[in-house]
């Protein structure tokens, strides 16, 4: 009997070496598809620059043409895509989590468009107060995310009821966002650009804006892997263990929306992100928050950063949003999730 129960206990602790090694080849696998993605977006474009030019221009900038396309144009783009990717896709693996639903997306559930909606307001009606879209946006991101959760809450949380009532919240403030741009329809420039999401002549400027928020969030999020993973037991369980489900809900929420509202202050409502990136990677690496919260955010890099480019250079020299781009890969996946879980 001791013999067959070290044999258990062995095989379970090899079991749970195997498996970390599994998911830490995982996190390099995401992490070079990130590099990638990040390389891609530097090197392509409209205009043909040889990396070996670009390399110099990385080295030692010079006063030339190509050295003003790199550090101006391609570079901070490259970096704003990268944190967006990083913000919506921990945005999702949050929401999906606090939601207890697979479905959840900031964009999906109508937080994007509260966040939206406050954002563009402030840049029609304040346009010279720019600095304080993200802050208003993250009211409007957590304004939205308490509604939907009012009105899904009947005898607890269910994922469906989560879904109609985003659907219709998003609906609503969509409206809204129409509204506005019908009745200030002298000063939408630029604003147009919010209803599908694009990277298109985003500089440091938006660098600037969004990092402090995506440092911030990505921080809290890993220190709330742990409740994350408690959330997923159960509100009884959780309860159990001693956590104040309630409070640990609307602290994560929180940081969702904060996450989500300093993406869409920087490149408006770019949609499936936070849907499609943190169902591949747990597909891949397992419901672990302390491991699916890195993952998700490298996966996401990724998936922003070389469909942005493939936005740009495949269609050149005409360039879509990327925000096209995601609609057009994630409307599929999010059906194909909702037959499965419905």
């Amino acid at each position: 009997m001791k013999s067959k129960a070290g044999d258990m206990v062995g095989a379970a602790g090899y079991y749970g070496i195997s498996r970390n090694i599994w998911r830490v080849g995982v996190l390099v696998f995401f992490a070079f598809l990130a590099v990638c993605g990040l390389f891609l977006s530097l090197t392509q474009g409209t205009m043909n620059i040889s990396i070996i030019d670009i390399m110099h221009i990385l080295q030692s900038p010079i006063d030339s043409s190509n050295s003003q396309i790199i550090w101006n144009i391609r570079m901070p783009r490259t970096i704003v895509g990268a944190l967006v990717g990083v913000n919506l896709s921990l945005s999702g693996a949050i929401l999906q989590a606090v939601m207890r639903n697979p479905l959840a997306d900031p964009h999906i559930i109508g937080i994007s468009s509260g966040a939206g909606l406050a954002g563009v307001a402030i840049m029609i009606l304040f346009p010279s107060m720019e600095y304080l879209v993200t802050p208003v946006a993250f009211v409007g991101a957590m304004g939205a995310a308490v509604c939907i959760y009012i009105l899904a809450w009947k005898n607890g949380i269910k994922p469906v009821r989560v879904i109609l009532a985003g659907v219709a919240v998003s609906a609503f403030l969509s409206s809204g966002i129409s509204g506005l741009l019908i009745f200030y329809s002298d000063r939408v420039h630029g604003a147009l650009m919010w209803m599908v999401g694009g990277l298109a002549a985003r500089s440091w400027p938006q660098v600037t804006i969004i990092w402090p928020y995506a440092v911030i969030g990505l921080i809290l999020a890993l220190l709330g892997a742990q409740y994350l993973n408690i959330l997923q037991l159960g509100d009884e369980m959780a309860s159990g263990l001693g956590v104040n489900v309630e409070f640990i809900r609307i602290a994560l929420t929180a940081v969702a929306a904060l996450l989500a509202a300093s993406a869409v202050s920087v490149v408006g409502l770019l949609g499936f992100v936070g849907l499609i990136v943190p169902h591949a990677a747990r597909l891949l690496i397992g419901s672990d928050y302390r491991f699916l919260l890195p993952a998700s955010a490298l996966l996401g890099i990724g998936v922003v950063t070389l469909s942005d480019t493939f936005a740009r250079v495949v269609f050149s020299p005409i360039e879509l949003p990327v925000g096209i781009i995601m609609a057009f890969v994630g409307a599929p996946f999010f059906l194909f999730l909702l037959r499965r879980e419905l």
